[in-house]
């Protein structure tokens, strides 16, 4: 049984693995390869980070044996994913052709939450959308974002359905 409830966490390590991975390419481009990042990646960095703990916790609960707790935590976590799905798409279909992301919701929440005074390093907004289209391997760093939200999305959701064997 122990073996089992630590195979069935294993998917949710690996989503919280993936999710901050994101983030640190993220920081990898933006501080040693002057990417600057817009107020859409910077959501989408916090939304990862976000996946990433709900993901840890529904892990750690479901092998220690907690299936309520661990569902709850799943569940977040596949919302979460769901909404980096959307900013994700959003930024692709909408914010990138805008020449300001200046008073989009992603801009006023990073600012008025404080995050972006307080952590600039990692929040700080240094672009515009439309500046911010960038390309890692050929493909801008939005689809790269918006495609793992979507199979960390799946995962997440595969995981929560996948029960341990009794």
């Amino acid at each position: 049984m122990a073996a089992s409830l630590r195979q069935s966490a294993v998917p949710y390590y690996l989503i919280a693995l993936l999710s901050f991975l994101a983030v640190g390419v993220a920081l990898i481009s933006q501080h040693f390869f002057s990417i600057p990042p817009c107020a859409w990646c910077v959501l989408q960095r916090l939304i990862f980070i976000v996946l990433g703990l709900f993901s840890l916790a529904a892990g750690v609960l479901r092998q220690l044996g907690h299936p309520r707790s661990s569902t709850v935590a799943s569940l977040l976590a596949l919302a979460t994913a769901v909404g980096g799905i959307l900013a994700a798409w959003y930024q692709v279909s909408v914010a990138q052709h805008l020449f300001s992301c200046d008073q989009t919701f992603a801009d006023r929440f990073i600012t008025q939450s404080g995050l972006e005074s307080g952590l600039p390093w990692l929040f700080g907004i240094y672009a515009s959308c439309m500046d911010a289209r960038q390309p890692l391997l050929g493909i801008e760093y939005a689809y790269w974002s918006l495609g793992l939200f979507i199979i960390l999305g799946l995962g997440v959701l595969l995981a929560l359905v996948k029960r341990p064997n009794a």
